[in-house]
C-alpha cells in the first residue's frame, strides 16, 4: 500500500483554490476511480494518465488505484488535474518522493504520450497557490510565461511527464520520452493590432469632444446618428485615449483574458485596455458568459477595464442588451448554474452606435427615409428606458456635408487629447482617493450629494430638470460625475453653473432641459 499527495488548483470564476491530490494504492481488483466532484473531462484524467504513465514506462501494476481530490465539496472542472493525478500516482508507487512533490503545485493536461498540454486559466491558478503559501509550481512549457508573471512564484515549465519526473528526482528511461522535435510547436507572439488614430476623424468636433469626456471620466457613450457619420470610427479610438493599466488592474484583466483563453502570455501583463466588439448576432452567453458546464467569461468580462462597443445597438438582442443592466451598475457578473455560480469582473465603459432608423436615413429633415413614424419609434425602443438611464453620454452624430468635409481641417491627435484626459484622471484619482472610485464614472451617489456637493445655484438647472421629469434621480448623478469631468479637463477646481449645462445637454442629445 502507499499514499502519494500532491497539489492542484480548482477555478471557479477568477477564484482559486488550492486542492490536496492524494492517490492510494491497494491490493484489490484492477481498478482507477477518481473522487472529489470532477466533471466528465476530469473523470477521464484515469485513463489519460494510465496512457501517459505507461508511455513513460511506469505501467500502472494490476491493484486498485483511488485518487481523492480534497476538498470534495468544491467542483473541480477540466482537464488541468491530469499532472497532478499522474503525479500522485507515481509517489504512491515509490517512483517518486513523496515529501518532495507534496509541496509542489502541478498544472497541465497529459496527452497519451505524455506531453504536457497547456491548459486555460495558469495566471489565476498560479496566484492562488503563491497566496497558499505553494510558489513552487509546474506548467507546461507554453505555460511558462503566462506563470512568471505572478509575483514570488518559482516556475519550472516542462514538455512531458517524464520531465517532471526527473525534475523530482525520478528515474525513467529516456528511450520513453518524446522527442523535442516532434513537440506541438509553440504558440508565437500575437502582435497587437494597431490603435488608430483620432486624426483621422474629419470634423465631428461635438463627437470627438463626448468621446474625449468618456475617456476622462470614464463615462458610457452612445452615438446616435445615420450610417457612415464616423460612429464607428470615433469608438475604435476611444481606447486609445485611455492611460495604461495600473499594476492590479493589468494582473486582473490578464487573469480574465488568461481564462478565456485569449491571452498571449510572449507580450507580458495586458497594460492596455481592452477593446471588446461583438456582432450583433451574439448570444447572450457570448456576451454576458456561461457556457455548460465550465463557465467562461464574456465579451463584457474580457472588456474589463476597457471598452465594450455595440455597433448597431438596437439590432442586439432584447436579452443582450437587458443582461449589461447588472454590470454596469454593479461592475461585475454571477454567473449562476446548478453546479455553482462563477463571479466574473465587468467594470467596463459601454459604447453603442445606433442609427436612428431601420433605413439609417433619417437625418433632421428626414431626407431619403422611407421609414414610416411607428417604425423609427419602434426601433429606438429596442433600447430600453432602464438601459439608456444608466448611458452618461447621449450624442447626435450628424453626417458632414461636401462643404463642411472640404473646409475641415485635419483634427487633432490621439496624443494631446490622451494628455488631456490622463491630467484629468489624475485629478480624479486624487479627490476620490478612499472612496473606492478610480474616475468620475464611478463616483458613488453619497460621494456626489456629500463632501462634493455643489452649491445650489450651480444645480438650478439640474433642479429643474429633475423637477420636470426629464431625468431620474440615477440621471441626476450621472449628470454630476459628468459635470465633474468638464471641469477636470478645464482645470478647474469645481463644476460651475456651465460645467452642469454642458453635461445636462450632454444627457439629453443637446436638448433644452
Amino acid at each position: 500500500m502507499g499514499l502519494g499527495a500532491t497539489r492542484g488548483v480548482a477555478l471557479v470564476g477568477l477564484a482559486g483554490a488550492v486542492v490536496d491530490v492524494e492517490a492510494f494504492v491497494t491490493p484489490g481488483l484492477p481498478a482507477f476511480v477518481v473522487t472529489g466532484l470532477p466533471d466528465t473531462s476530469l473523470g477521464q484524467s484515469r485513463d489519460r494518465v494510465r496512457a501517459a504513465l505507461s508511455g513513460i514506462g511506469c505501467s500502472l501494476p494490476s491493484r486498485r488505484v483511488t485518487v481523492n481530490l480534497s476538498p470534495a465539496s468544491l467542483p473541480k472542472q477540466g482537464a488541468g488535474f491530469d499532472l497532478a493525478v499522474a503525479v500522485a500516482v507515481l509517489a504512491a508507487e515509490g517512483v517518486l518522493a513523496r515529501e518532495v512533490v507534496r509541496g509542489w503545485t502541478h498544472l497541465g493536461e497529459l496527452g497519451l504520450d505524455g506531453r504536457l498540454r497547456p491548459v486555460r486559466g495558469v495566471l489565476p491558478a498560479v496566484v492562488a497557490s503563491v497566496a497558499a503559501g505553494l510558489p513552487r509550481v509546474v506548467v507546461p512549457v507554453e505555460n511558462a510565461a503566462e506563470a512568471e508573471l505572478v509575483p514570488g512564484a518559482q516556475v519550472r515549465g516542462a514538455s512531458s511527464l517524464a520531465a517532471v519526473v526527473r525534475g523530482h528526482g525520478g528515474d525513467v528511461d529516456a528511450g520513453c520520452e518524446p522527442d523535442d522535435d516532434d513537440l506541438p510547436g509553440r504558440r508565437r507572439a500575437v502582435e497587437p493590432r494597431p490603435v488608430p488614430d483620432l486624426a483621422d476623424v474629419v470634423g465631428q468636433v461635438e463627437a470627438r469632444r463626448a468621446v474625449e469626456v468618456a475617456a476622462a471620466g470614464g463615462h458610457h457613450l452612445l452615438m446616435l446618428g445615420p450610417p457612415g457619420a464616423g460612429k464607428t470610427m470615433l469608438a475604435a479610438r476611444l481606447p486609445g485615449l485611455l492611460p495604461d493599466l495600473e499594476d492590479a488592474e493589468a494582473v486582473e484583466v490578464t487573469a480574465v483574458h488568461s481564462v478565456a483563453g485569449t491571452f498571449d502570455a510572449a507580450g507580458g501583463l495586458l497594460r492596455r485596455p481592452p477593446f471588446e466588439d461583438p456582432h450583433h448576432t451574439a448570444t447572450t452567453p457570448s456576451v454576458v458568459g456561461g457556457g455548460s458546464g465550465v463557465v467562461r467569461p464574456g465579451a463584457a468580462s474580457r472588456a474589463h477595464r476597457g471598452v465594450l462597443f455595440l455597433d448597431e445597438a438596437p439590432e442586439f438582442r432584447k436579452d443582450v442588451l437587458e443582461a449589461l443592466r447588472q454590470p454596469l451598475e454593479q461592475g461585475s457578473l454571477v454567473i449562476a448554474r446548478a453546479g455553482g455560480a462563477a463571479r466574473y469582473p465587468a467594470r467596463f465603459q459601454l459604447v453603442m452606435a445606433a442609427n436612428p432608423c431601420p433605413c439609417g436615413r433619417a437625418t433632421g429633415k428626414g431626407d431619403g427615409c422611407s421609414c414610416a413614424p411607428v417604425e423609427r419609434r419602434r426601433y429606438l425602443a429596442r433600447l430600453s428606458g432602464p438601459l439608456l438611464d444608466r448611458v452618461d453620454l447621449q450624442v447626435e452624430v450628424t453626417a458632414p456635408s461636401r462643404a463642411a468635409l472640404a473646409a475641415a481641417e485635419p483634427g487633432e491627435a490621439t496624443a494631446p487629447v490622451a494628455g488631456r484626459v490622463r491630467a484629468a484622471r489624475a485629478a480624479q484619482a486624487q479627490r476620490l482617493q478612499g472612496s473606492g472610485a478610480r474616475c468620475n464614472g464611478e463616483a458613488p451617489g453619497s460621494l456626489l450629494r456629500g463632501r462634493l456637493r455643489l452649491p445650489p445655484p450651480v444645480v438650478a438647472d439640474l433642479d429643474a430638470a429633475l423637477d420636470r421629469g426629464r431625468l431620474t434621480v440615477r440621471g441626476y448623478d450621472r449628470v454630476l460625475r459628468t459635470a465633474w469631468t468638464l471641469a477636470d479637463l478645464d482645470g478647474a477646481g469645481t463644476p460651475d453653473r456651465d460645467h452642469v449645462g454642458a453635461a445636462l445637454l450632454l444627457r439629453l442629445r443637446g436638448r433644452a432641459a
